[in-house]
């Protein structure tokens, strides 16, 4: 089993709890406005081609820092490539290394939820509730996404919901409060992540010629930042 990867960062200390190892892997079906990893859209295009147990190499060395974090799996889309995830997961498993996925949570084969079962932690992009804006947005239908977090949820795998807030597409009030109602109902979830929209991609769309379509939104203000914080936590859901 190969994995296609696109890169790795051995410190990452925003994708999970504690210092993780974090692996992109390459390829992704969605198509987000707002996707800062565009150089991992294309599966062809992997930067690696290595087995689960060369990664965990790559990793091993620096083991003792991740005692207290983990390993992260990221893209792109990871679970488009649910077996490697899977056997490389195990590796980690047997060491007691904590696992996590960030994920638009578009699939749910077999295989993925057979990955899921060496999976303790998802960070799971519900990237917005309304169904057509979701689409025009990712290019990927909504469904599957509330789908995968409903399956998360009756499975009791822990998850943080993350949400990119951006101006003129998801912060508006009514968008945000539905995002809220829709998370309160599920019984894994322990946090969500607010995320500010940004353009610090904007030089990758330049070099790779694929035009931005948000290059004239600004990010959000601190207002609006806070605002979408209290709607979640009037709900008694947790902040970053």
């Amino acid at each position: 089993m190969i994995g296609k990867i696109h890169s790795f960062e051995s410190f990452g200390t925003v994708d999970g709890p504690g210092i993780r190892f974090v692996i992109f892997m390459q390829g992704c079906k969605f198509r987000c406005l707002y996707c800062h990893n565009p150089d991992t859209f294309d599966l062809g295009a992997a930067s690696f081609m290595l087995s689960p147990e060369q990664v965990f190499g790559k990793m091993e060395k620096f083991k003792v820092f991740y005692k207290k974090g983990g390993v992260t799996i990221s893209g792109g889309e990871p679970l488009l490539q649910p077996t490697f995830i899977k056997e490389f997961f195990k590796l980690c498993k047997a060491e007691r290394i904590h696992t996590a996925i960030d994920t638009g949570g578009g699939c749910l084969t077999d295989e993925v939820k057979a990955a899921l079962t060496y999976t303790d932690m998802v960070l799971l992009d519900v990237k917005c509730i309304d169904p057509d804006i979701h689409k025009s947005l990712t290019g990927q239908p909504l469904q599957p996404t509330l789908d995968f977090a409903e399956y998360l949820s009756e499975q009791g795998i822990s998850v943080w919901i993350r949400y990119v807030l951006v101006p003129g597409i998801t912060d508006r009030d009514d968008l945000i409060e539905k995002h809220a109602d829709y998370v309160s109902s599920l019984k894994n979830v322990e946090k969500v992540e607010i995320l500010p929209f940004h353009k610090l991609a904007l030089s990758k769309y330049e070099k790779l010629g694929i035009e931005y379509a948000l290059k004239d939104t600004e990010p959000p203000t601190a207002e609006r930042i806070e605002n979408a914080k209290n709607i979640y936590k009037n709900r008694g859901i947790k902040v970053n």
